[in-house]
């Protein structure tokens, strides 16, 4: 075995370092060991491609190359974190020194080492979501948030296919487009004065650097010795070409993707990056893995059955060695609550009828958030516990988002990005015009915005209004820092998160914001259960909110402060729970459970159909039932031993009911009509399955 440069066998390499073949298959096989040229590995569903990539990985550096010199690009940092942790496990410390990360974290890398070629600070911000949001609504002068949202889509979407608003403008073929375009430039005016990027810019800069800079373009090309693309489908079409800059002439790459996959057309992912590819690079090897290792026979079959009518841009068929398995079930409901009781009697049939089936073992699976409200109330009711994945978690919404960013503030006054948002939530009568100049300000001085507030030579730079505002909030933020760092204990900072939401005014902000005032009654409700929640750990008792157990000392309100992103990012979907998982079909990719129910599988719902997509051409209607028949493929390919389909005969749209329609996907699936009928016996099996639990609860004591 060759070691990588400067390495030597004392040096802790795992034993077993080398690559143990003897599990992969031969397509596999090719994959991990062609590394002199482009290659796309087309990894159908289940066949192992992330094994794959890690495999491919240690194989370069037991050939040799500098862990240094390899990447590994993901879409996750979920996905990241699974390849890293597999990667230590072949090869040790050295998964350490690979860049194995998201496009947008080598994007972030990228401008950190060198943004000030675009005239970046290296402490730039980067904007939420919510915070693009609120600069739209400003440079755009309205507070119509559907409105502006929709203007963050199309800017999104033009800088996804590496437009700016100078390029929009030129291409603009309405009014309205020009009209957006202008909008884009002033928010691009705003960016750069807050010294800020968006999400998309992490790509998108990156991608400008790379063109204009052929010393760091070349830099980058030396680093890079290979670079591996996880998830290849789903790029756009600013990372394909960012993609392209890295890789350089040598094109040393590995893309791995599934044009099967392919279901993110709506947020800029494109095909034609998977037929460009053959184009762009005439000596691409592309090897095809079609062994799947997850799912049986029957439900490949439905699967292959499915995606067959798209049209293809490489052939394969996916075959499993697992077995015939249980026949694929569509069953046919008479309405939601019919079709979420029959779901819940599915799982109790299958638990019944095996001792050693967990309740994570289950998953029921549907093409829009909304549909999960019935299930949810059906497993409620018959006390299956159950956790709902691919919806808006407590830290997303947009008032938690505020009040971190007025804590995260005052743990660092440095972090602009909370800067931006705390100084304009709620409105102090500081307009973008001295946000503008306070930026610029701090961008010259090399200060944080916070910093800049209380520089010497600031009032030559604001005029005296905007700069008397920018620091009485400075000094509120600075005396509640003060306070906030002598309370301890669970009583005392429960009191001071009080009086501080009081002394914020934040209350009365959002119900003046909010035209609905139901809805800003529940908004204030999550504010004082946020509040609870940090009171609490300043206690050091133990509590379980939001999916975290803890138990620690008393800690004061600043330490609970420091450590809040990270507990919001361990209430997500780290920790392993024995539940049902209710999860949108977008959400589910990349998952799989060996028990599946796919829902709501109508015409209507899925494909979904809207009055937009009737009006569109005919053309984009066909590439759209394309996009949702990927969608149906997903869904059915996520299911290990048992799938089955559900479709409403008369179902809810809006205030009415209408009649329901099978999807054209479940003829498509080509089933033998055996299947299409309920199985008795699992009725049977449910009813004892009921019983029995009925008579268990009848049986137990009272409280």
């Amino acid at each position: 075995m060759s070691l990588p440069c400067g390495l030597a066998p004392e040096d802790g390499l795992p034993v077993g370092f080398q690559i143990m073949s003897a599990g992969l298959n031969v397509s596999q096989l090719q994959a991990v060991h062609f590394t002199q040229g482009p290659s796309l590995v087309l990894a159908g569903a289940g066949s192992g491609k992330t094994r794959v990539i890690t495999q491919k990985i240690a194989h370069l550096i037991s050939q040799g190359m500098a862990p240094q010199g390899i990447a590994a690009i993901t879409f996750t940092n979920k996905a990241a974190a699974e390849m890293r942790e597999r990667t230590k496990q072949l090869v040790g410390k050295l998964a350490q020194e690979t860049l194995i990360c998201t496009f947008h974290s080598l994007g972030v890398r990228l401008l950190r080492d060198h943004g000030d070629a675009l005239g970046l600070k290296e402490q730039f911000s980067i904007l939420g979501s919510d915070d693009v949001l609120g600069i739209l609504k400003d440079c755009g002068g309205s507070t119509d948030t559907a409105a502006v949202r929709q203007w963050q889509w199309q800017i999104s979407s033009w800088k996804n296919d590496g437009l700016d608003s100078s390029d929009a403008l030129r291409m603009a073929k309405s009014e309205d487009e020009r009209a957006l375009a202008v909008l884009m430039q002033r928010y691009e005016e705003r960016l750069a004065a807050y010294q800020s990027v968006d999400f998309d810019d992490l790509i998108g800069l990156p991608l400008k650097l790379l063109q204009r800079r052929e010393d760091i373009r070349q830099l980058w090309q030396s680093k890079l010795q290979h670079v591996l693309v996880d998830e290849y489908q789903d790029t756009n079409a600013t990372q394909y070409e960012l993609l392209k800059l890295l890789v350089g002439s040598k094109a040393h790459f590995t893309a791995v993707g599934d044009d099967d996959q392919s279901i993110y057309g709506w947020r800029g992912a494109t095909l034609d990056n998977l037929r460009k590819l053959p184009l762009d690079f005439p000596q691409l090897r592309v090897i095809k893995l079609e062994q799947n290792y997850r799912s049986t026979s029957a439900i490949l079959r439905a699967a292959n059955a499915v995606i067959a009518s798209n049209p293809k841009l490489f052939e394969k068929t996916l075959f499993s060695e697992l077995g015939e398995g249980e026949p694929v079930r569509v069953l046919a409901c008479d309405n939601e609550e019919h079709e979420a009781d029959r779901a819940v009697a599915r799982i109790q049939s299958l638990r019944s009828s095996s001792q050693h089936r967990a309740m994570k073992d289950f998953a029921i699976l549907y093409r829009a958030n909304h549909q999960a409200r019935i299930f949810e109330q059906a497993l409620r009711k018959a006390q299956i516990p159950y956790k709902v994945s691919g919806g808006q978690s407590f830290f997303e919404r947009a008032e938690i988002k505020d009040l971190c960013a007025w804590l995260r503030l005052m743990a660092n006054n440095n972090d602009d990005p909370a800067f931006l948002r705390a100084v304009t939530t709620p409105k102090r009568g500081i307009g973008h015009q001295t946000l503008a100049q306070l930026g610029a300000f701090a961008a010259s001085h090399r200060l944080s915005m916070f910093e800049a507030l209380f520089s010497h030579s600031i009032s030559a730079a604001i005029p005296a209004r905007g700069l008397g505002s920018l620091q009485e909030f400075g000094r509120f933020v600075n005396d509640t820092e003060f306070n906030a760092r002598a309370i301890k204990g669970a009583e005392d900072a429960g009191a001071f998160l009080h009086q501080w939401l009081k002394d914020l005014g934040y209350e009365r902000y959002l119900f003046d914001n909010e035209d609905n005032e139901k809805l800003a009654a529940a908004r204030w409700k999550n504010v004082l259960e946020f509040c609870d929640w940090m009171a609490k750990r300043c206690g050091g008792i133990t509590d379980d909110t939001a999916g975290i157990t803890t138990t620690s000392p008393a800690k004061s309100l600043i330490d609970v402060v420091q450590s809040v992103a990270l507990l919001s990012t361990l209430s997500g979907d780290e920790k392993e729970e024995d539940v049902v998982t209710l999860s949108t079909l977008h959400a589910a990719k990349g998952l799989e459970w060996p028990h599946v129910c796919l829902v709501g599988v109508n015409e209507g719902l899925l494909p979904f159909r809207s009055d937009a997509s009737d009006d569109a051409p005919q053309e984009a209607q066909e590439l759209r039932i394309q996009e949702e028949r990927r969608l149906m493929y997903v869904g059915i390919t996520r299911a290990q031993r048992t799938l089955m389909v559900s479709w409403l005969k008369r179902r809810k749209k809006g205030r009415e009911f209408i009649n329901g329609k099978p999807s054209r996907f479940i003829e498509e699936m080509a089933l033998d009509q055996a299947t299409v009928r309920e199985d008795p016996r699992e009725k049977l099996k449910a009813l004892r399955a009921q019983f029995a639990q009925r008579a268990s609860e009848e049986a137990l004591p009272p409280n």
